[in-house]
Parts: structure tokens; C-alpha cells; sequence
């Protein structure tokens, strides 16, 4: 059960500078808009949940507030911010950093801001990765392009190698844009600062195409990326209604959570099917998805499967490979299931005319859109205001529209899925008819 405790974020120690953004926030106080940094948000939405915790009003679960502070821990004037982005990519990468650079260099007068090239491996001088310095003059544009302009990779580094680099550059405080896997490093590198005694602080702004993460909100590029995947299925809805018998799957991300499946569905109502790590089915029976399938074509005259990666994986061969993240690499189910229903089709003396699309690289690659723009902006303000009061091995958040600071360690031990028995998949099957069990 989640306690106080869990929810402390750690600090480097008193703050003592006066804060440039003192005068933005002098005198406020919590209203319906805004948490007072003395403040601490719930963690628990309903009296239900509340009630059942059996403790004080003290001792509830509670969030740190995010936000600009009265008092700050780092000196803007000898300040050194490091800025890096690790993993897959992920519409508002370059939003994050823009807006990064832009908050520390307009509001705290940071003018030393550098980027390190390529994730982790630009810590490893061996690797031969610049360290690039970043200015409003550098990043002006660049949230016009998808990508990251610091380049990104995967796998660990030796969190030594990295903080001896953080020391040599002069680096105060590490900004770390990228996934758990990325996040769980970030936590070994403050690991390591703790272990030699040094006041450089650790700060992330978790990204995650999947929307996987838990206990932030809403990812940020999320938004972009199930709107371009629904673009996909719209295609496949014209292409599968032009044709005889004609079947459509849309294979979308998602290895252990079906967000981007789920709500690229929702956004036009055009799945017929949609299958998510989450919820397992089967293909055979009268229930099965082949004959579901069948019947569907047979009365509307075509139909079209939303397909997240991480689906139907106990129906194929467990793969014993592992990509550079540590991952295991997944079983391709979408050519499974197109070799299992061409074989259906043709057995029951049905015409069927196949499309498939798979658009995953195209989502992840795209600029953020007008919506994730916003949001990238205001986590990396928020992820600044925690860094510069000295904030360390948390990453930010938004629960509920309002913006949290999240110890590391809470963050990664566990994942955020679709629940069965929630109401966005209640939702899925209300739009698509499918039915509550596929077996």
C-alpha cells in the first residue's frame, strides 16, 4: 500500500537563494488553480479511497507540489545544467528541450546550459560524443522538427563513468528526458552523487510513447502519437469498405500497455476489433476472434483490427533474444494472425481481400502537436523550478491538472496499464461492439 513515505522527494538541502521567480509567486495561495508550494496534492481521488487508508488527514498519501519557489537551492549565476535524452523517440522531444533551456536562461539567468549527445553514451568520453552548449539562440526552432537534436540512444553506462563526467564538466544539476528504463539510471546516478558526497542534483521529465509510466499522468507525446495512429485506421476503414471481404489491422506501439491502441480507436470509432496486452484472447471456438471476425465481415462487409505489439503474445513462440534496452524482443503477432486468418477464410470458402498497416515508426518521429506543445512546455518548467530548489531523483507530473514532483524510485517500481475493469476499456468496447471476452 503507497504511504507518505513513499511520496518524499529527496532535496540537497535548505534553499537560501531568493528566487528570481520570487515576485510570480509571492503571497499565492491553493485555490481551484494554482497548489501553494506549502501545499502537497493527494494521492487518492474518492472518499472511498480515502476512507479506506484508515489513517489521519497527516498521514495521507500525498504529493510535493510542483512549481516555482520563494527560496532556491542553486546560485543561478555558477550554475551548470546538463540536458539529455535517452531511449526511443517521442513527438515533443525538442519541446522538452526548448523549453528547458528557454526557462533556465529567461526566468533563473542560467546562462550555462550544454546538451549531451546520444543518451548516456555521450557521458563516455571513449564514445567521442561532443557536449554541446545550448542557448535560446540554438533551440529557437527546433520544436518545429520531431526528433530529439541531441540525438538519443539505449542500453546503461557505468553511472561512475557518468558522474566523474558531471564533476569534470562542472555540471550541477542533470536534467534527464526518457523512459523508466532511462529513469532507473537517472536514480543510479544519484546513487552514485550520494555515495561521493556531492550536491549535484538529479531531475527527470519521464517520456514514454506507450504512456506506460505510472503515477504522472498523461506522457507527454502521447496526445500526438494516438492521434497520427488513428489516421492509420481511418485509412484502413476506406481501404477494407472498397473492398471484397475486406479485412484491415493496424498494428500500433504498446509491448505491455494498450494506451495508443485504445485511444486511437476511441478517436473515430472505426475498429471493429481492438486486442491490448492487457486483455488476452484466443483465435478458435465460436467466440474465438476467427469466427468473430467472420460473422463481422459476413453482416457489415468488412472490418478492421486495432493490433498494440505486446497482443495475443501467448499464442506465438517466446522470443529469447533482448534488445539493447533489456527488453525481450516481442513475437511478430501481426503476421501470426494475418497468416491465421487468411488460412480461416480460405477454409470457410470466404472471399477476403488483407491490408495491414503498421505506422509505429511514423508516430513516434512526428512534431508534437499544438496540445503536447503546452505540455511539454509546462513539464519542463516544472522540472526546472524542482531542479533549481535543489530537488533530486524525482521526475514531474501532472495528476489530476495539477503538477507533482515524484520521487524516482516510487516511479519505477511498477507500470501503468490499461485495466480490464476500468472505464477507458469499458469505453473501448462500447465503441467497437466487440465483445467483454474473446475466447
Amino acid at each position: 500500500m503507497v504511504t507518505l513515505d513513499d511520496l518524499q522527494v529527496s532535496s540537497l538541502g535548505p534553499c537560501t537563494v531568493d528566487s528570481p521567480l520570487a515576485l510570480y509567486v509571492g503571497g499565492r495561495t491553493t485555490n481551484e488553480y494554482y497548489v501553494g508550494e506549502h501545499d502537497r496534492i493527494l494521492y487518492d481521488d474518492t472518499l472511498a479511497l480515502i476512507e479506506s487508508r484508515g489513517v489521519g488527514l497527516e498521514n495521507l498519501p500525498t504529493f510535493e507540489s510542483g512549481g516555482p519557489r520563494d527560496k532556491i537551492f542553486f546560485d543561478p549565476a555558477t550554475t551548470k545544467v546538463g540536458v539529455v535524452t535517452c531511449g526511443g523517440l517521442c513527438p515533443g522531444l525538442n519541446d522538452v528541450i526548448r523549453a528547458i533551456v528557454l526557462e533556465l536562461h529567461t526566468h533563473y539567468g542560467v546562462r550555462n546550459v550544454v546538451g549531451l549527445q546520444h543518451g548516456y553514451a555521450g557521458f563516455v568520453p571513449e564514445l567521442g560524443h561532443d557536449i554541446v552548449p545550448l542557448t535560446p539562440e540554438s533551440v529557437a526552432r527546433i520544436n518545429e522538427r520531431g526528433g530529439t537534436v541531441l540525438g538519443t540512444s539505449r542500453g546503461a553506462q557505468d553511472p561512475a563513468v557518468i558522474v566523474h563526467r558531471l564533476v569534470e564538466e562542472g555540471i550541477n544539476v542533470l536534467m534527464v528526458i526518457g523512459g523508466d528504463g532511462s529513469m532507473r539510471g537517472a536514480h543510479n546516478i544519484v546513487v552514485e552523487i550520494e555515495r561521493r558526497g556531492l550536491k549535484i542534483g538529479v531531475v527527470g521529465v519521464p517520456k514514454t510513447i506507450d504512456n506506460d509510466i505510472p503515477h504522472i499522468g498523461q506522457s507527454f507525446g502521447f496526445s500526438t502519437a494516438f492521434a497520427k495512429a488513428a489516421e492509420s485506421i481511418k485509412a484502413a476503414r476506406v481501404e477494407v469498405e472498397a473492398a471484397v471481404g475486406g479485412i484491415g489491422i493496424v498494428k500500433v506501439m504498446g509491448r505491455h500497455a494498450g494506451f495508443i491502441a485504445c485511444y486511437a480507436a476511441l478517436a473515430n470509432h472505426d475498429a471493429d476489433f481492438v486486442l491490448i496486452p492487457e486483455v488476452d484472447f484466443s483465435l478458435d471456438g465460436d467466440n474465438g476472434l476467427l469466427a468473430l471476425l467472420e460473422r463481422r465481415v459476413a453482416e457489415r462487409g468488412s472490418a478492421v483490427i486495432v493490433l498494440a505489439e505486446g497482443a495475443g503474445q501467448h499464442l506465438i513462440p517466446a522470443s529469447d533474444r533482448m534488445d539493447p534496452s533489456g527488453n525481450t524482443v516481442l513475437g511478430d503477432i501481426a503476421r501470426y494472425l494475418r497468416e491465421q486468418i487468411t488460412k480461416h477464410f480460405a477454409n470457410a470458402d470466404q472471399p477476403l481481400t488483407m491490408r495491414y498497416f503498421n505506422p509505429g515508426y511514423a508516430i513516434r518521429s512526428v512534431p508534437a502537436d499544438a496540445s503536447d506543445s503546452v505540455y511539454c512546455a509546462r513539464l519542463a518548467q516544472t522540472a526546472v523550478h524542482a531542479a533549481m530548489a535543489g530537488r533530486t531523483d524525482l521526475v514531474v507530473g501532472r495528476r489530476r491538472h495539477r503538477f507533482v514532483n515524484v520521487p524516482i524510485p516510487f516511479v519505477t517500481q511498477g507500470s501503468h496499464n490499461v485495466s480490464p475493469e476500468g472505464d477507458l476499456w469499458l469505453s473501448v468496447l462500447e465503441s467497437t461492439a466487440q465483445p467483454f471476452s474473446i475466447a
